[in-house]
């Protein structure tokens, strides 16, 4: 998986880039979301193996759960702006699958539960996975995983901030 700050700042790039009022709820629910899918490691404590249609990357990062998980936040907090709640937390929790699948380690993303249960990496896969822990965070692994995030993941968004930002200048 990447990191919990890799996946967060595809959260914060998508809310602040399709939602102009910038709402501090749909902000954190965005980020929340990104963050959303990896609660499946607690399978892991109850025996779930990594390759159940519930184990790790399983359906917790499907489209399918996506689908699902921002129509519920939508009807409940999307009053006025159903389309934009949808949008922005469908690409937020999708957001996590896509990152994890370009990861260097794990066994794939199950995109397609539960209709089909394999797990799919895309060609390119040079961030590096994040240890599962805290403790195996702080250590060179870490930094090599927050080295390969701000190159393929950090940078990307900040620039993303800044053309979205040329064209609010340029339209004001």
């Amino acid at each position: 998986m990447a990191s919990i700050f890799g996946h967060s700042i595809v959260g914060f790039t998508l809310a602040k880039v399709i939602d102009n009022r910038n709402t501090k709820l749909l902000l954190f629910a965005a980020i929340v979301s990104t963050i959303l899918p990896d609660l499946d490691v607690i399978g892991f404590k109850f025996g779930v193996p990594y390759k159940h249609p519930m184990g790790h990357r399983g359906f917790s990062h499907s489209i399918l759960f996506s689908i699902v998980w921002a129509f519920i936040l939508m009807f409940l907090f999307g009053k006025k702006n159903k389309l934009i709640w949808f949008l922005v937390i469908f690409l937020s929790t999708l957001s996590h699958g896509i990152l994890d699948a370009m990861t260097s380690g794990g066994r794939g993303v199950g995109f397609l539960i539960p209709f089909n249960n394999n797990r799919f990496f895309f060609p390119f896969r040079n961030i590096k996975v994040s240890p599962i822990g805290i403790e195996k965070f702080f250590s060179e692994w870490g930094v090599q995983v927050i080295l390969s995030e701000l190159k393929y993941v950090f940078i990307p968004c900040f620039l993303i901030f800044g053309i979205r930002f040329l064209i609010r200048s340029n339209n004001s």
